[in-house]
This record gives structure tokens, sequence and C-alpha cells, in this order.
């Protein structure tokens, strides 16, 4: 597992994505509209903060998605640029919680919420599986 030290609040990563017909809410089944789809703002915001504390873990370590929190506030059409940003707020125990923001090319907040990761040993984290998968 990693150190507090290495694993606390402050710690960030941001990058950005160009909305595609694949992320839109038509083609993920969330809506029928061609404009950025809520379920792939939130797997662009795990991806960040996946990224975010991936160095800080210890080998063999990793963290799972635990809680959700977003509101998606505004359209992004196809072809526009979205920033994902999220810092790490709070430590506790195993516990990492991030706010993140999206927002699109002229900085307007298009979605924004809070995720919570659990940072787990990878091998006893499968091993919890069913034995039949």
């Amino acid at each position: 597992m990693a150190t507090t030290d290495e694993l606390a609040p402050g710690l960030s990563n941001a990058r950005t994505f160009i909305v595609s017909d694949a992320d839109t809410a038509k083609s993920l089944g969330s809506g029928s509209l061609r404009v950025l789809a809520t379920p792939r703002v939130l797997a662009w915001a795990e991806s960040v903060t996946c990224t975010a504390i991936h160095n800080a873990l210890a080998d063999g370590s990793t963290s799972v998605g635990a809680r959700v929190s977003l509101e998606h506030m505004a359209p992004s059409p196809v072809g526009d640029e979205v920033r994902v940003g999220a810092t790490v707020t709070r430590v506790d125990g195993r516990a990492v919680t991030f706010e993140f923001e999206a927002s699109d090319p002229t900085g307007r907040t298009i979605a924004r919420g809070e995720i919570v990761r659990a940072v787990v040993g990878a091998e006893a984290f499968m091993a919890r599986l069913r034995p039949d998968h």
C-alpha cells in the first residue's frame, strides 16, 4: 500500500479529451442526442483519478472505484475539447477522495463531482471473486 506521505491531499492530474461519436449519449445508450454522454464523463474522470495516484501506490496495489457523485450541467458537441481535472481532497485509510471538474474550451464547467477510490492489494481483491470467474 502507499504511504500517507505519497498519497496526500493536493495530488492532482488533468487530461484533455476530444468528444467523438463514440462518446455520445446516442452511441452509449444513455440518451438520443449526439452530445457528450454522462457515462463517458464519468469514465474520463475515473481515468484521470487512477492516473493521479498510480505512481504513489506500492507495487501490487491498485485503486478501485467506491463511490461517485456527478453533476453534468452542460452539453458538449462532437469535436469539442473537454478538459478533466481531478485533485485529491482527502485520504482516510484506504479511501482516497477526489474532486473533479470537466470544462469546455471556453473554461465553462460542464460537469463536476466527487469520486472515492479504495486502495487495495490487486491479488487479494481478485481472490475475492467467485470461483467460477
